[in-house]
This record gives C-alpha cells, sequence and structure tokens, in this order.
C-alpha cells in the first residue's frame, strides 16, 4: 500500500488510549526478559519500558493457568506482553487476557525467525502473510482497549527494496496500529540460527528512517545493533523510540543513564551497589518462595562488566548460585569481593 492511501485511511485507534512512553525499551528476549530481570531493570530505571518474553497463544489458552506465564511484580509497569501466534480469534483472546492481567501494552512478534516457530506460522515468517497479519491485529485491537503493536523485520530472505518493509507497515496500518517496532535488518528464514539472524544480514537503519518520513503519523521505534546512549540520542533524531536487546542485557549498567539522558528524569541510582541493594529484598522473597538462586543471578552477571572485580563477581556466582542450598550470603559474598577489588585498586593508584 503506497505512503498516499493510507494517509486516505481513517486509523481505527484514534480513540483508544495510548500512554505509554516507548523513548527507550528492552526488547522481548526469550529466556532472558523473564521477570527476574525485568525486576532487576527496574531497579536502574523507572521509565524504561520493558517486555516478556514471546508467550504463544497456545502457551496461555491451552494450559491449566495463564498466570503462569503472565504473573509479573508490579515494580515492573509499564510493561508490555508479547504475544506469538497467527490464528486471530486466539491472539483476540490472548489481548484481551493482557488487559484483564494489567499490561500496558500487548505486542504481536513478526520478527522471529526461529525454526520451531515458522513451523508453526508464527514471527518473521508472517511477513509473507500480511493479510492473516492484518486479521490478527484487527483481532486484537478489537479485544482490548490497551495498546496494540507489532515489532517486526524490514524484509524477508532476498528482499532488498526499502518498498518491501514500506508496503508492509502500510498495509498493517489500515487496521488502526500506530505503533510499529522495527528490526532493522532481514529475517533469514532458512540456514541461519536466531543468533546469526541478530548478526549477519546487515542492519539498514535508513530504512528505519524513511518509514517515519513516509509515514508521520505512525510511531516508529527502531531495533537492532544499539549498543550506547549516544547512539540512541542520535536514533531519536529520526524515529520515535529505540529498542535494546543484548546490550541492554549483558551490560545492564547502561540502563543507569536512561532516565537522565533519554526522558530529563533524575537517575536510579548512582552506583551499581545500591541498585543491587535495592534487588536483594526481591531476591529474598523469591528464594522464600522456592526458586533458587542462580535462575535469578544468571540475570545480574554483566552488571560490573569492564569494572574492578567484574570477573570475579560472574565467576564466584556462576560457580556457587546453582548450588542447591545457595542463599542470599553467596549473592553478598559475591558484592563483597568487588568491593574488595575497587578498593584495592584504589590502594594502588
Amino acid at each position: 500500500m503506497t505512503t498516499e492511501k493510507i494517509n486516505k485511511t481513517k486509523l481505527n485507534s484514534t480513540n483508544r488510549k495510548d500512554t505509554v512512553d516507548r523513548r527507550f525499551s528492552i526488547a522481548p528476549m526469550m529466556e532472558l526478559t523473564t521477570t527476574d530481570f525485568r525486576v532487576f531493570a527496574r531497579t536502574l530505571s523507572t521509565h524504561t519500558l520493558l517486555y516478556t518474553e514471546m508467550v504463544t497463544t497456545g502457551a496461555l489458552l491451552r494450559g491449566d493457568s495463564p498466570a503462569r506465564f503472565l504473573r509479573y511484580d508490579e515494580c515492573e509497569h509499564p510493561i508490555a506482553l508479547q504475544l506469538g501466534g497467527a490464528d486471530p480469534i486466539a491472539l483476540g483472546k490472548c489481548a484481551k487476557l493482557a488487559e484483564e492481567y494489567g499490561y500496558d501494552e500487548v505486542n504481536l512478534n513478526v520478527g522471529c525467525p526461529s525454526d520451531r516457530v515458522q513451523n508453526s506460522l508464527i514471527g518473521a515468517c508472517l511477513m509473507a502473510h500480511p493479510d492473516k497479519v492484518k486479521d490478527a491485529m484487527s483481532a486484537m485491537l478489537d479485544a482490548t482497549s490497551i495498546p496494540v503493536t507489532i515489532k517486526h523485520r524490514i524484509g524477508l530472505d532476498d528482499q532488498e527494496d526499502y518498498s518491501v518493509v514500506r508496503d508492509f507497515v502500510g498495509d498493517i496500518a489500515t487496521t488502526g496500529v500506530s505503533t510499529f517496532i522495527v528490526h532493522a535488518r532481514n529475517a533469514i528464514l532458512a540456514g541461519l540460527s536466531p543468533k546469526q539472524n541478530r548478526e549477519i544480514p546487515p542492519l539498514k537503519y535508513d530504512y528505519v528512517y524513511q518509514l517515519k518520513q513516509d509515514f508521520p503519523d505512525l510511531e516508529i521505534i527502531l531495533n537492532g545493533g544499539i549498543k550506547t546512549m549516544t547512539e540512541c540520542e542520535a536514533h531519536l533524531t529520526k524515529i520515535d523510540g529505540v529498542m535494546l536487546g543484548r546490550e541492554a542485557y549483558h551490560n545492564p549498567w547502561i540502563l543507569s543513564e536512561v532516565d537522565k539522558t533519554l526522558f530529563g528524569q533524575p537517575t536510579k541510582v548512582t552506583s551499581r551497589f545500591e541498585a543491587l541493594n535495592n534487588f536483594i529484598p526481591y531476591v529474598e522473597k523469591r528464594l522464600a518462595n522456592g526458586e533458587r538462586l542462580m535462575h535469578i543471578t544468571r540475570h545480574i552477571l554483566g552488571l560490573f562488566l569492564g569494572q574492578p572485580g567484574g570477573k570475579a563477581f560472574r565467576r564466584y556466582l556462576s560457580e556457587n548460585g546453582h548450588k542447591t542450598d545457595a542463599k542470599i550470603d553467596v549473592l553478598i559474598d559475591a558484592i563483597n569481593m568487588v568491593n574488595q577489588q575497587i578498593n584495592k585498586t584504589k590502594e594502588t593508584h
């Protein structure tokens, strides 16, 4: 669909209340953006929009209790639920569940390239079926009053022309969806692993910038390859929001810069130790509920990346956190080791 046509189309989202600020968000990542990581991320930033892992419609509708997949800590707001699926009826039901559970947004995954999801017609392969995507988005919009968004790639396999993503966005926007999160790489559906799909297809930021120019009334969020606040600021001069993935997970201290740099608000914490101190009560609560320490601490291993004592912190938690009797003292000991290393470094300078 051309830009001219979409501009003449009346979008049905005009009466939908959308108060979510998407200037900065953390991408949904399987087995990484669990509630444990999201609570930890919230100790570093108040304004970052957090996304769940992708949850399939089958998991929510066929299981005994959707609460297993949908529960989260109240501190995680603003938080969005990402869904994986293609059946409009199922997606509508799950979008309604998202609203009932208090999520601030519900998002459809049209970007994941893995073989497993392709076999269920989930993820990036849906870009080849825009009519199915339109039916899915319409069903979600009809089922809920919270914002409905979509995350997708710029093309599939050897599709190189900008017109591919332009026409896809223009077509989907006729449903009333107005927020598009664009991973600025193609998805290669055969021959590359999901990890390779995040690294090998070239980034084409200019395609995403052009989307904003062609569809100025749509909210365009850029995802892919962003690593620093300086890069975020540069991108934000051309699009509406940025989404970080692996960098925010493996180097989480970057999140401490978000509130001040991108939102003009006070920083939430001034040190990594302050963030950990704020996180410890949550860890103790989860341990009391039977969760093993390693399931929580695996999400914070990168906090001291590049800092004195950072390697010792990772090693100590990795070697001791998995033990069945590991308690909060393991985390406290790891923190003390870093403190000692920092003090030793100061003494030698």
